[in-house]
Order: C-alpha cells, then structure tokens, then sequence
C-alpha cells in the first residue's frame, strides 16, 4: 500500500475533499472526464467511519462504473491507499466500520 499526500485529501465539517489530479488517474480518467462524469453522476464516494474501538479511522472509496479507489485515514491522519476489494492490512483487520452514502467531494 502506498502512502497518499496529506494535503491530497481533506476532511472537514463531514465534507470530504480529494484531489481531482491524484483522483483521475486511480479510476483511468483524465481530470476533465472526471469532472464531466462527476457532474453526471457516474463518479461516487462512499465513506466508512470506524465505530467503537475503531474510532477515529475512515475509509473512503471512491467509484466510477466498474472501476474504484481506496483510501485509508488512520487516526494519525495518515493517508494509504489500497484497492477497494483487498483485505485491510494485519493493523487495521477486523475493524468495525459504519456507511455513509452521502458524502461528497
């Protein structure tokens, strides 16, 4: 798993905001394709707070049709990546995480 910028994606207020430069390229879009696809609705987020024990970690997937991108917020504030569908490193396993459709970036 690659470690992300922190700059590159910003949480606040419960609005997530990634970096369309870093972005594009996980899911095989230029930057303008991506923006046109998110105006269309094609590109989605999900995001996952961990509860209980967890507190403090988000996960954030990121969709365009068959495509998607994971990232990880560690309660450091650590950003790493990693595909959407692998398991969570050995640290993080059995987490318990809870949904939200609604966000936006």
């Amino acid at each position: 798993m690659n470690v992300i910028p922190f700059a590159a994606v910003t949480m606040a207020d419960g609005v997530v905001t990634i970096d369309a430069d870093l972005l594009a390229p996980k899911l095989g879009l230029s930057v303008e394709v991506l923006r046109a696809e998110m105006r269309r609705g094609y590109v989605y987020s999900v995001t996952e707070q961990g509860i209980g024990s967890d507190a403090g970690w988000t996960r954030l997937t990121f969709r365009y049709r068959a495509r998607s991108w994971c990232v990880v917020v560690y309660p450091d504030g650590t950003l790493v990546e990693g595909p959407a569908t692998a398991p969570a490193p050995p640290s993080v396993a059995r987490r318990s995480w809870r949904r939200d459709h609604s966000a936006t970036f």
